[in-house]
């Protein structure tokens, strides 16, 4: 067992949530799924309480803790993309699966959780810094999902 593992509060969909990331994502999986043991505020014994899993390599655990607390932006996933493809891929099956689109690359999930989708020439443009940096950071504000492309315009610049 991991040291540390980032505990995700679900109403009720924690293993339904673990098999779609391990399906969306690569080095994603699902592991133990450990019923309750007798009834729980927003529960009942044998109904799904924790999921175990990771989200391309980090260590999750899904709680089914019922309806009293929420996902919020506060807490995000980041997940860097090579290219046009793999940004469309993710954020597409993010959104399509019931999810919300965002600003700036950010999208939600159909349980509430907050995914960034950032392509890495956006990183990359934004640690550099300078001009570049800053007409990536401008051209990302005009956006829902990243469009590589504008991006590397942008860096480019005009001329």
């Amino acid at each position: 067992m991991a040291k540390n593992t980032i505990c995700l509060w679900y109403v009720r969909d924690a293993e339904e949530a673990a098999h779609f990331y391990a399906q969306t994502f690569p080095d994603s999986a699902v592991g133990a799924v450990y019923r309750a043991p007798a009834d729980f505020p927003g529960g009942k014994a044998g109904d799904v309480l924790t999921v175990h899993f990771t989200v391309c390599g980090v260590p999750c655990l899904g709680l089914n803790g019922g309806d009293v607390f929420h996902h919020s932006e506060a807490f995000s996933f980041q997940i860097a993309t090579e290219d046009q493809a793999e940004t469309d891929r993710y954020w597409d099956a993010i959104v399509s699966n019931g999810g919300a689109e965002s600003e700036c690359g950010w999208c939600k999930d159909k349980w509430g959780l907050s995914w960034q989708i950032t392509p890495r020439v956006l990183t990359e443009a934004l640690a550099a810094g300078g001009e570049a940096g800053q007409r990536a950071f401008q051209a990302m504000m005009q956006m829902s999902k990243i469009d590589v492309a504008r991006i590397e315009a942008a860096v480019r610049g005009p001329g």
